[in-house]
């Protein structure tokens, strides 16, 4: 499957890129490449390989859970702009 410079377009044009007419052409060039190369691992046997869900053998690598002091609200809203006794105060978005 190869690409055109229309289909390029088409993409850029959907993803919000503005690409001129040299970027368009290397872009073209390059997308082709890719395909091309994805094609060719389709080809490739992979009926005894087993799926992966990550490329390394990796666990549990978050941090533990501690507990720690946090702000009052005191602090926690002593900058804010607006404000009332609780809470942040923002303009209503819903209307009425």
């Amino acid at each position: 499957m190869s690409l055109s410079r229309k289909e390029i377009e088409k993409v850029s044009h959907l993803a919000r890129l503005q690409l001129s007419d040299p970027e368009l052409d290397a872009m073209t060039a390059q997308l082709a490449n890719v395909v091309e190369y994805m094609e060719t691992l389709s080809g490739l046997n992979t009926d005894d390989v087993e799926p992966l869900a990550h490329a390394s053998d990796i666990s549990n690598v978050l941090a533990d859970d501690i507990l720690k002091p946090s702000l009052s609200r005191e602090e926690a809203l002593a900058n804010a702009p607006k404000r009332d006794a609780e809470c942040y105060r923002v303009p209503a978005v819903l209307g009425d």
